[in-house]
């Protein structure tokens, strides 16, 4: 990636960045050692949760000064039982490699702090694998402050 004076670009994913969304996703699942999910109708599952009318989630796209789409932000609405209030919930965060180093990581921060305040939320929270030391490093030159708990998944179906 070519190094320039200009800003990076962060905007609100459109219908037509779903292919793109999709490929900077599967990279993000290799990078995280997750099993690969299949890509076969990922963007039409995702197309209704993004764009349909009331739609709660929201993907903020990091674009490089040159215009292409780099990395994404995934957020929704959460609601934190013990402050009794709505939080916004970072489930993903992800820059291709070439991408990184370049402040598109800060203007995806900043986007994504900007739709907490937009939709009147007080905070964001996230989680990054511990063993992710680059990320960890980046949030904490941020301000934002980690708190150690295990995340756990059970299947119900």
């Amino acid at each position: 990636m070519e190094h320039t004076s200009a800003a990076p670009t962060v905007r609100p994913a459109r219908p037509g960045d779903l292919p793109r969304l999709v490929e900077l996703m599967r990279e993000h699942m290799a990078y995280e050692k997750s099993v690969l999910r299949p890509a076969a109708d990922l963007a039409d599952r995702l197309g209704p949760q993004l764009f349909a009318d009331g739609a709660r989630l929201r993907v903020l796209l990091a674009e490089t000064p040159g215009g292409a789409v780099a990395g994404y932000a995934a957020c929704s609405a959460e609601f934190s039982f013990w402050d009794a209030r709505h939080y916004l919930h970072m489930d993903c965060l992800y820059l291709a490699e070439e991408a990184r180093g370049h402040g598109l990581g800060a203007a995806l921060m900043d986007g994504v702090s900007g739709l907490a305040r937009e939709l009147g939320l007080g905070h964001v929270e996230w989680q990054t694998p511990d063993w992710n030391e680059g990320a960890i490093r980046f949030y904490d030159r941020l301000g934002a402050t980690g708190r150690p708990k295990l995340r756990y998944s059970l299947p119900v179906g």
